[in-house]
């Protein structure tokens, strides 16, 4: 069950989310949040994809304040190179130099990205929207994307390191990649799984065993 009961401006002073919208003219923002959280509409968000596309509006509307002109797909595209992890840092330089060369304040644009934490707090404190508790199947989604995002950090920053060693003379190494695997070892059945698969089965040889002979 869910519930919103929006508080006035007057009422309560608003948090960074909300002075962004207030800032890039995203006068639907709330609406939108409260529909997309709440599931209102036909797909429900996380606060984390939420917090996404907030931050994709927000360089949206910087790009069109500065006149440039997007093709379909390139908000998206120009965000995942501006924040993912697995973006190495040569790239994401490279895309923030076009950006300010086409006038895109893009510091400061970057610096009004907000967290999905920030969207979670405003949802709650400054929309007074509730959810009700998440089912195991978001749980277990939340936890793959954390740890997926972790893993991508780890690949990226292992890449630079390599690069910037080559680049010093240091380190010789021919054309190559970066593979981050992360694996969970029960040490009763002795069965290893990596993460993913071990979130995807929800148990160990243990205790799918004792439920077959059941």
């Amino acid at each position: 069950m869910t519930t919103h009961n929006r508080a006035s401006e007057s009422e309560k002073p608003c948090c960074k989310t909300g002075r962004i919208a207030d800032k890039y003219n995203l006068s639907t923002l709330n609406d939108d949040l409260i529909a997309y959280w709440t599931g209102d509409t036909t797909e429900q968000y996380s606060t984390r994809e939420l917090a996404t596309y907030v931050n994709q509006r927000v360089l949206e509307s910087a790009l069109e304040t500065a006149g440039v002109s997007v093709k379909e797909g390139e908000i998206e595209n120009t965000y995942r190179l501006l924040t993912d992890d697995d973006v190495s840092s040569g790239t994401r330089v490279q895309t923030r130099t076009e950006l300010e060369r086409d006038g895109v304040p893009i510091e400061q644009v970057e610096s009004d990205f907000v967290s999905h934490q920030t969207v979670y707090n405003h949802l709650t404190d400054c929309l007074e929207t509730s959810l009700a508790t998440p089912s195991d199947e978001e749980r277990l989604e939340r936890s793959a994307e954390k740890l997926g995002a972790l893993q991508n950090r780890t690949a990226a920053v292992t890449e630079d390191t390599v690069a910037q060693l080559e680049r010093n003379g240091i380190l010789e190494i021919g054309e190559h990649s970066v593979t981050v695997s992360i694996t969970v070892t029960c040490q009763e059945c002795f069965q290893e799984y990596t993460i993913r698969d071990l979130l995807e089965e929800q148990a160990c040889d243990c205790y799918n065993s004792s439920t077959a002979e059941q």
